[in-house]
């Protein structure tokens, strides 16, 4: 399984660029364990998270959405944007983000 995203900023209606962005797996314990690191491109978009093969299970994508809007001198009411997930098959998994200073939605993209 491989995991990709795209933000976009619905404020201004352009690709969040140089937005940072985490995945991690949780462990049996509870704890999460950081699989990948990584900044959206001009685009807004990170491709692939990580080469590694991912393993069923639940994971989290943790959006660094202070230090983005900070850098155009706007305050964000969400400092970060933590989305869990479970992969369950083998495949490709696309989670993209909507995203505004005061809100923000996702969905299973293809």
């Amino acid at each position: 399984m491989s995991v990709s995203t795209h933000v976009l900023d619905t404020m201004r209606g352009t690709p969040a660029a140089g937005l940072e962005v985490t995945l991690s797996r949780r462990e049996p314990n509870g704890d999460w364990t950081q699989v990948a690191h990584s900044e959206t491109d001009a685009d807004g978009r990170v491709r692939e998270l990580t080469e590694d093969t991912l393993d069923a299970g639940d994971y989290r994508l943790l959006f660094a959405t202070r230090r983005y809007f900070e850098r155009s001198g706007l305050s964000a009411f969400y400092p970060e944007v933590s989305l869990v997930f479970t992969i369950e098959d083998a495949g490709h998994l696309h989670v993209p983000l909507l995203l505004s200073p005061y809100g923000y939605t996702t969905y299973k993209g293809v």
